[in-house]
This record gives C-alpha cells, structure tokens and sequence, in this order.
C-alpha cells in the first residue's frame, strides 16, 4: 500500500469527502497534516467571507489526520506566516511517504514542503487560483516569473477546472503534468431536507 501524505492547512468542506474515498482505497494510504494546528479545526473568522464560519457536517471523519504544531504569532490562512511548522518536515519524513500532495504553496510551510521534498518523492500541488482577475504591468510580469519557479517543484498538479488549467500551464506546467480533479461534496450530507449549504 502507498502512503500519499496530505499537507492542507485545515479541514475544508469539499475536500473532506475526497480524503475519506482515498482511506477506502486498498492501494493508498493517506494521512493528512493539518498544519494550522488545532484552532483550525474549530469555527473561525473568514477574511474571505468577512465572517465567522462553522460547517455542520463532519470534516475529520473517516480517514488519517494530525494536527501539526503552528508556532505563528498570528495563525490563519490570511497571509503567508500564518502557518509555520518547524516539525513538519521531520513528521513527515518521520512517517516515510512515497509521495507528497501539498494544497496550496502560499504559506510558509506549504512552500518549505515542496522546496525539501521536489526530487525526493513525487511531489503533487492541488490550488483553484486562475488568471481571470490578473491586472497588467510590472506585477504581473514579477508575479509570473516567481510562480514559474514555485512550479518548477511540482511533478503533477490537480486542476479543478479549464481557467485552473491555463494558470498552471501559463506559469510552465506542461500538459502531461495536469490531471483533472474537480472539487467534491458528499451530496446526502449536504442535502439533508433543508436548505442547501
């Protein structure tokens, strides 16, 4: 059996049901590390949403996980300190996986993940970012050049959708390094006789 480590910030109501399918496979194994530690778990404000948000379905149900110590002084996925984890990398190769899914490069962790493991097991990137609200000029030009390198310590990416797939392959992911993995829900949680979530 193959043991595929996770690395996600916290639980996410659309990827929940596709962790859980994975610990039911007879080939891969899965654990995922919660890098923003506990609190991530628990109800918090969105930056985002400009709100504080709870899911009502279970997220941490049916498959591996751990909490991983973050030492930020201000944790949360808003910016990129938000998720510092000095034992990460030791955790992880403490477990020996023989391949690595990090979702989302933009924190600290997140980055340092592909950085030490790029060449040593396959690294795959899953992210939803598109080039739909890129704005012209020196920025984009800048921002273009940093995430061809960030890429460039990615084997395969999971794209979500067509705009996703143009984002990796403008910033120098080929074709054969794609693969097709729409976002999920479990439909009968989500549809439970009231409104729609």
């Amino acid at each position: 059996m193959k043991k595929l480590a996770i690395i996600s910030s916290h639980p996410i109501q659309y990827n929940a049901p596709w962790f859980k399918l994975l610990a039911q496979s007879s080939s891969i194994r899965p654990l995922v590390f919660y890098t923003w530690g506990e609190a991530g778990a628990a109800a918090k404000y969105d930056h985002d949403f400009g709100r504080k948000i709870e899911w009502d379905i279970p997220l941490l149900e049916g498959y591996e996980y751990r909490f991983v110590k973050n030492t930020s002084a201000d944790p949360g996925t808003h910016h990129f300190k938000g998720i510092v984890n000095p034992d990460l990398i030791a955790e992880l190769e403490a477990w020996k996986p023989d391949a690595l899914l990090v979702i989302g490069w933009s924190f600290h962790s997140h980055l340092r993940c592909l950085r030490h493991f790029h060449g040593r097991v396959p690294v795959l990137f899953r992210g939803d970012s598109t080039l739909l609200n890129e704005q012209p000029g020196i920025k984009k030009l800048l921002r273009r050049i940093f995430l061809k390198w960030v890429y460039r310590h990615v084997d395969k990416a999971l794209y979500v959708g067509r705009n996703n797939r143009d984002y990796y392959l403008a910033h120098g992911m080929k074709e054969h390094q794609l693969i097709f993995a729409p976002h999920a829900i479990d439909k009968p949680a989500v549809w439970s006789g009231r409104r729609p979530l």
